[in-house]
């Protein structure tokens, strides 16, 4: 009986607050980048960025609003999952739409992660999905390797965050000078 308290405790507590933490400080270091950029394509990647940490930080407390929204609310007769998403799906467009603006920028960042590190990240993630689905994996054990698997990704990323040179890829960035138009003259 004990044995079941104690993994409900590790499956749904410690590991699931822990990556929480984690993806609040991915969060404030994506903020201090933006507070410190000068460019308006670097701010807006790390806007993008920060939206991405909230859109994740939001999925992983989906258990929230059923603790504290009624069931029969309503907010000018929509319930509250039809606002939530909507608001979902406008951080999700304009994550898109910061991103596509700092393309430059973001490829810069893309091409100096080592490729060991997406492949890491990659089988991490194939680990959590055969987690999540007890593929090959019992369900006991399951939901403790997504878990793990998240929060390991979510260190990947906040180790990453903080070795970062923002100050070598603001010089980059301001080096890409966008191509001109033609103007039609020649």
């Amino acid at each position: 009986m004990q044995k079941t308290g104690v993994f409900i405790l590790i499956r749904d507590g410690i590991i699931e607050a822990l990556a929480i933490v984690i993806l609040f400080a991915c969060l404030l270091r994506c903020l201090q980048y933006l507070l410190q950029s000068h460019i308006k394509k670097v701010q807006a990647f790390w806007l993008a960025a920060m939206l991405i940490f909230f859109a994740v930080i939001r999925r992983e407390l989906n258990y929230l609003p059923d603790l504290f929204v009624s069931s029969d609310f309503l907010l000018l007769n929509y319930p509250y999952d039809w606002w939530e998403d909507g608001i979902l799906t406008m951080v999700y467009a304009m994550t898109v739409g910061l991103l596509t603006y700092a393309r430059h920028y973001l490829w810069s960042i893309l091409r100096q992660v080592p490729f060991s590190l997406y492949f890491t990240v990659s089988a991490l993630i194939l680990l959590e999905y055969m987690g999540e689905n007890n593929i090959i994996i019992p369900e006991a054990l399951g939901v403790i390797v997504e878990e793990l698997s998240e929060t390991v990704i979510y260190v990947i990323a906040l180790s990453y965050l903080w070795r970062l040179s923002l100050n070598d890829h603001n010089r980059q960035a301001k080096k890409i000078q966008p191509v001109p138009l033609l103007n039609g003259s020649g």
